[in-house]
């Protein structure tokens, strides 16, 4: 009994915290690689452009299926209310006319008089269609030749080329937003690390001064100003707090993860690798890495494909077809069925162009335009892709440059403010140094923080202008 009961409360303490679960969202601690494969499978703009690649896939088997045969089937039955007629001439009401018109004469029962004109209609009605008619016919198609197709199966695999490209591209895209929001919350954590240990350190200070207030070794006013830095930084702290917060939402905005749900991440900002020599390394055809240049260059082969296809439409068509069925008539339903009417053929189609009032010629013009405005296209995008490489190259070493500058600044900070407390605990430095020191190092450090977020997406988009991140 006691056993039961203790399972029981086990079940039920169990539902409770799965119901708990379930309305406050689970709990994900990711790494940089686990956000992106995360985004990779939920991020709605990358299941979108899966779906364009399965779709292209599908296009390319429609396209596929317009050489194969095209059979179709029909089948019909017809109810005749009033059967179709239509009229043929009496020839014995002509004849008769003929003879009573030309005055010829005729003996009946001996007696001579001429043949009158006739009586009735001049047309009798004949109807040539039974009251009940019922068919069926199977016909075949099969296209033999045809230039535009030949070209389209071509162009669908392209068009489908175009498709994987795309999707790529957007997976580079979200590769670089997600990576930077990662590294946003990184920063953000490191932003909180220094935080919590100048809280800590100001902490214990302001008991210090407050106990020396107390023995009258320190001026109240050292003790305010030292109340005024430590609330200040109170503040900040939990501002950065909700700022860290918002970094969060954000980054799980961009790996498509609902708001509901609760994100931490693994890494800490050491984590991070920040090669100078590595990264800056020129590579002057690095622009053919890009998937932007990439897509260009489908595009020209597509613009191409597309002049092809209007010049094979100079060339002629053959297609064979044949089509094979019965048909019934019959006055009565009953019988309908009784005799069938069979029909069968073969034959071959030949369509060949002619004269197209000079549309065909100026189509063709108008797609060699276009394919050649794309290779200039190619070209500004490969000077445009050079160019970004360059600044973001130069970006990418005032960031590194910048952020030792921020670090060494900070560390600097560091040490003022130490001997800053040192020399006023000793009685030969002012409370107001201790107070600049502590205000210089805040600076300092939110410097430094700022400097790091800056290299770190100067790193992304560097990695990003020369292809690196596929």
């Amino acid at each position: 009994m006691r056993n039961t009961l203790l399972i029981t409360l086990i079940l039920l303490c169990s539902i409770a915290i799965r119901a708990q679960e379930s309305s406050q969202g689970r709990t994900f601690n990711f790494n940089l690689q686990e956000c992106l494969q995360y985004a990779y499978e939920n991020q709605d703009s990358i299941k979108n452009a899966k779906l364009d690649v399965e779709s292209a896939k599908y296009k390319v088997k429609e396209t596929f299926g317009i050489g194969l045969p095209q059979v179709s089937g029909t089948a019909q039955f017809q109810d005749y209310f009033k059967v179709p007629q239509i009229p043929f001439p009496n020839f014995q009401y002509a004849f008769q006319q003929f003879l009573s018109d030309k005055g010829v004469q005729q003996t009946v029962n001996g007696v001579t008089s001429p043949i009158p004109a006739p009586t009735g209609n001049a047309y009798d009605l004949f109807g040539f269609q039974q009251k009940y008619n019922a068919n069926y016919a199977l016909s075949v198609n099969q296209l033999l030749f045809n230039g535009t197709y030949l070209v389209g199966l071509r162009a669908s695999k392209t068009f489908k080329e175009l498709s994987e490209k795309n999707y790529n591209r957007t997976k580079v895209a979200t590769t670089v937003s997600v990576t930077k929001a990662y590294y946003q919350v990184l920063v953000s954590n490191e932003q909180m690390r220094l935080l919590d240990a100048n809280v800590t350190q100001l902490s214990q200070q302001l008991k210090e001064t407050t106990e020396l207030n107390r023995q009258g070794f320190v001026e109240k006013i050292d003790l305010d100003r030292l109340k005024v830095i430590y609330n200040n930084l109170l503040t900040t702290r939990e501002n950065t707090e909700r700022l860290l917060d918002l970094s969060k939402q954000l980054l799980k905005f961009q790996i498509g993860m609902p708001v509901t749900e609760n994100l931490e991440v693994k890494d800490k900002i050491s984590n991070v690798s920040l090669d100078v020599s590595s990264s800056l390394a020129v590579d002057t055809i690095a622009y053919k890495n890009r998937i932007e240049y990439s897509l260009l260059e489908t595009q020209q082969k597509l613009n191409k494909l597309n002049v092809d296809r209007l010049k094979s439409q100079k060339l002629p068509s053959l297609a064979a077809f044949g089509s094979a069925g019965n048909a019934y008539q019959s006055s009565q339903f009953s019988s309908l069925f009784d005799m069938n009417l069979p029909s069968v053929y073969v034959g071959l189609q030949l369509s060949v162009p002619i004269f197209s009032g000079f549309q065909r010629k100026y189509q063709i013009k108008q797609a060699e335009i276009d394919a050649k405005k794309t290779s200039n296209i190619l070209n500004v995008a490969k000077n445009g892709i050079l160019l970004q490489q360059q600044q973001a190259r130069i970006t990418y070493q005032n960031g590194i440059q910048s952020l030792n500058n921020q670090k060494a600044n900070m560390d600097l900070a560091k040490e003022v403010l130490r001997v800053s407390k040192i020399k006023y605990q000793q009685g030969v430095g002012s409370s107001i140094e201790v107070t600049q020191a502590q205000t210089e190092l805040e600076t300092a450090e939110n410097n430094y923080i700022q400097a790091l977020y800056n290299a770190l997406v100067s790193k992304v988009d560097l990695d990003n202008a020369y292809g690196r991140i596929q």
